[in-house]
């Protein structure tokens, strides 16, 4: 059974909004180049890859790109 609690890890507080810093930071994650782009290229990748081997490692890239640092 799951319980889901709609609340932050950690609280935030914005003081001053930054639009400009928001879209930048956006655009790393979900542009055309960013790190959902990356992932889902690698895993969509492995579905054409004849090495069983090389298909396992684009996964595991695929899956550990978006991934917090």
């Amino acid at each position: 059974m799951w319980n889901y609690e709609k609340r932050l890890e950690y609280p935030v507080n914005i003081k001053n909004p930054d639009p400009a810093m928001a879209a930048m930071v956006i655009s790393q994650y979900g542009g055309p180049d960013g790190e959902l782009g990356a992932s889902m290229r690698y895993l969509s990748q492995r579905y054409t890859m004849p090495y069983r081997e090389v298909a396992g490692i684009l996964t595991d890239i695929g899956t550990e790109e978006p991934a917090p640092q």
